[in-house]
């Protein structure tokens, strides 16, 4: 497995697949093909159905180097490598001089047709929880602390920049209003969240409150292409920071257990990366989603310092029940119901932590089984549920407001 900074990258929002990735791959093409006179590109699968919305040809257009860029948004053609392809072209003197065909394959990676990477970056030998789990028991050590063996000192100074700039958004979120661009008329409501006290509130009332509004405020600054960090991916970015700040405030946990806490949701992260897909266009929103409130409960457990069982039933809960959960952002904007999901998911990591601290020892799922089984509902879904914006929700409203947003 790589590292686990390839799960957290900090950037700006609103989709790791589709903005983020994308303009990875022009900008590499760009700087190969510097003669050009200009450029071409066209969009298959997801990019294509739900690039408009996620302003996939904005972020293309801004990493040519300031060359004209021709876009075709093709969704007819679905005999590709990948649910998010896109062929590029180099056009010099009015002929096609060069080609790349990339795959954006979530989180803001891309992999280039024809190039070789699998050897790339490789830190981890072991490629199961199970086999890592075997490891840190024999050696008597946290899951934590294996990240830290694996992936060097200097991994701790990377997520705690992971740590600032998640705590950064959580705050421009709640001291930002206003409605999000696209069309839909969105309302930013994590300050009103934040702020809205109840005159009885409840302990649990507040957290539930609390917790939220730090996870709209991290997916209202991605909808509104503010700077936040992948966790693993751009629409399922504040699940994981919403919970270790609540968390740091309630208990007082140092900035060190929050970065050990990012490791271990970082491995767990890395994990379905490597095994099944983190990529809403590939397998729905219970890769993006899914995997969020996974890492997130794995990262409490740590702070808790639960044992690794523990920590893997906690993060086995929070994913096994968002299987099959489909991605039908509304117009192909990561609003609506991208924005309340990472809420919701938020206070779920939180009871999957707590149920696993009681009953560990009864589970008979493993972490690794659920992940396996993630990708192969994924793979069964039908094209219009992952991230097409052509069925579900998407289907529906439109229909519903003959259209229009």
């Amino acid at each position: 497995m790589k590292s686990i900074k390839d799960i957290y990258k900090i950037g700006t929002g609103p989709s790791s697949s589709h903005t983020m990735g994308p303009a990875k791959a022009m900008s590499i093409f760009a700087l190969e093909n510097p003669d050009a006179d200009k450029y071409a590109v066209t969009l298959f699968g997801s990019l294509s159905d739900t690039g408009r919305g996620h302003g996939t040809d904005i972020a293309i257009r801004g990493a040519s180097g300031g060359k004209e860029v021709d876009i075709t948004f093709n969704s007819v053609d679905r005999e590709i490598p990948h649910e998010n392809t896109m062929d590029i072209f180099a056009i010099k003197n009015g002929e096609i001089c060069s080609k790349m065909r990339v795959m954006s394959i979530g989180g803001g990676d891309i992999r280039i047709e024809g190039r070789d990477d699998s050897g790339e970056d490789e830190i981890y030998s072991e490629t199961s929880f199970a086999e890592i789990a075997e490891y840190c028991k024999h050696e008597g050590i946290r899951l934590s602390d294996f990240v830290f063996m694996r992936e060097g000192e200097g991994v701790k100074a990377f997520l705690l920049d992971v740590w600032e700039t998640m705590k950064a958004a959580i705050h421009r979120g709640l001291t930002t209003s206003g409605i999000l661009p696209g069309g839909l008329e969105v309302e930013r409501k994590a300050q009103y969240l934040y702020n809205r006290r109840h005159i009885d509130e409840s302990p649990v009332t507040r957290e539930n409150r609390v917790v939220c509004s730090y996870a709209y405020a991290v997916s209202e600054e991605n909808a509104d292409n503010g700077v936040i960090v992948t966790a693993p991916t751009c629409g399922a970015c504040a699940v994981l920071p919403s919970v270790l700040k609540y968390m740091q405030e309630k208990h007082g946990f140092s900035d060190m257990q929050i970065l050990r806490a990012l490791a271990v949701a970082g491995l767990v992260g890395n994990l379905v990366k490597t095994n099944a897909s983190i990529s809403g266009a590939e397998c729905g929103c219970q890769a993006e989603i899914g995997t969020a409130c996974s890492m997130a409960s794995a990262a409490l457990g740590e702070l808790f310092e639960m044992g690794i069982d523990q920590i893997e039933y906690a993060a086995e809960i929070a994913f096994e029940h968002h299987l099959g959960l489909t991605c039908d952002p509304i117009c192909g904007l990561v609003q609506i119901p991208c924005i309340e999901r990472n809420a919701v998911a938020a206070m779920r990591a939180i009871n999957a932590m707590s149920l696993a601290n009681f009953l560990s020892g009864s589970r008979k799922i493993s972490l690794d089984l659920v992940i396996k089984t993630m990708y192969e509902t994924g793979k069964d879904l039908s094209h219009l549920y992952r991230e097409t914006s052509e069925g579900g929700l998407a289907k529906l409203y439109e229909r519903h407001n003959n259209g229009k947003r």
